[in-house]
């Protein structure tokens, strides 16, 4: 941003210089234009992308405080050998330590009153028959993962703005670098001209005679 910054300042004293050329008059105010939109644009294009996450995640959010129910499963005993295990954690924080877990046979009321069975992971210390730990089930008694809670919901909007001021500015910084590179190139290309038409006649006593 700071070469931006400078590129921009350079416009003030370009306004009246006699060697001024027209592609440094069109730098200039390309560098001011790319600046005012990573001041103002990319802010404003970070806020409504956080703002319509947000709002989104938290619908989200409250669907599944609404939806998904916590209730005690109680251990039964050991899985069997080679029975699958459900992916559903009792408690979103104990997923660091999925080494500590094992596969049990558990029974848990669903929300409608019917009985479930199935195989899950569960603690090791809670992993002995009679044991008992909470775990999150659909209206059905479904096994699902833990509802999103605000403050979660929250985290991840406020970094979808984040990403998406960050996108903003990446792409106007990267206009500005492609448009200063095709400037560049005409000076060059007009230098080249330049010097086809006078190279030949450089050094002759005569010239400009």
């Amino acid at each position: 941003m700071g070469s931006v910054y400078a590129t921009a300042a350079g416009l003030w004293r370009w306004r009246r210089n006699t060697l001024r050329r027209a592609t440094d008059l069109v730098e200039a105010w390309v560098a001011f234009v790319a600046l005012l939109l990573l001041c103002l644009a990319a802010p404003l294009v970070g806020w409504f992308a956080g703002s319509a996450a947000d709002a989104r995640l938290q619908e989200d959010a409250r669907l599944q405080q609404e939806l998904r129910h916590r209730v005690v499963a109680e251990v039964l005993g050991a899985a069997a050998p080679g029975t699958g295990t459900a992916a559903v954690l009792p408690d979103p924080a104990a997923a660091a330590d999925r080494q500590l877990r094992t596969p049990v046979e558990a029974r848990w009321t669903a929300p409608d009153g019917t009985v479930r069975t199935g195989t899950l992971n569960a603690s090791r210390e809670v992993a002995d028959p009679g044991d008992t730990f909470p775990v999150w089930v659909d209206a059905r008694g479904g096994l699902v993962e833990p509802p999103l809670n605000a403050g979660t919901a929250r985290e991840h909007a406020v970094l979808t703005g984040v990403g998406a001021a960050t996108v903003t500015a990446v792409f106007v910084e990267g206009t500005r670098r492609l448009i200063v590179w095709r400037l560049v190139q005409q000076r060059y290309a007009r230098l080249d001209q330049a010097w086809a038409r006078t190279g030949p006649d450089w050094g002759r006593a005569d010239t400009g005679g």
